[in-house]
């Protein structure tokens, strides 16, 4: 029972998506409009992730939609949409990066982060926050995106291959690497987590 109703939200999203997509092939800008809405919160914080400044994250964004918007129509659907979006988005911070001549691997003070946790944040979890996000700015941009995209999009490595453009294995290593810094950076239980 639980299971139909899963795959029944499945398909809803899906036949959702679908619509969009048609309705953005078709120049309807409240469809590219709902698009953007759904896909701005995670590529924002993904891009946040990999290139690390505020104006770049937005012109990438910016960008990224533009490419949406004017070349939806060579999505094949051969992969997800949002496996398509992102690996626009990987693509346009990487040239946005370059373009402005600064290093991807930023200095954690180009970061904007408070020492103090937000209202809704208890003291541990604040700086659980802080000892992740300082351990993870250490990393190269691309262990930085594979990290990303598996624990915060979900994504699997053959999906985060195609976004980035390179073979399973090469994410398998990336991958490798990243959570052995992770662990040498992050202390006690914090490092079990990776």
């Amino acid at each position: 029972m639980v299971g139909d109703r899963q795959q029944d939200a499945g398909r809803s999203a899906d036949s959702d998506e679908t619509a969009l997509i048609a309705g953005v092939r078709a120049r309807d800008m409240k469809a590219f409009e709902e698009l953007y809405r759904r896909y701005h919160p995670r590529l924002s914080r993904f891009l946040t992730n990999l290139i690390q400044r505020q104006h770049l994250v937005e012109e990438a964004l910016n960008d990224t939609m533009m490419v949406v918007w004017n070349r939806l129509d060579t999505f094949a659907g051969a992969s997800k949409l949002s496996t398509w979006i992102f690996a626009i988005a990987y693509r346009t911070a990487m040239k946005a990066a370059r373009r402005q001549d600064v290093p991807v691997e930023s200095s954690s003070e180009d970061r904007r982060e408070s020492d103090d946790p937000a209202p809704d944040e208890g003291i541990g979890r604040g700086q659980v926050q802080r000892e992740l996000a300082r351990a993870m700015g250490e990393l190269s941009a691309d262990h930085r995106s594979v990290v990303d995209l598996t624990y915060f999009h979900d994504m699997g490595y053959r999906e985060i291959a195609e976004i980035m453009d390179c073979p399973v294995d090469t994410v398998k290593t990336r991958m490798f690497h990243a959570r052995r810094h992770l662990k040498r950076k992050l202390s006690g239980e914090l490092a079990d987590w990776i």
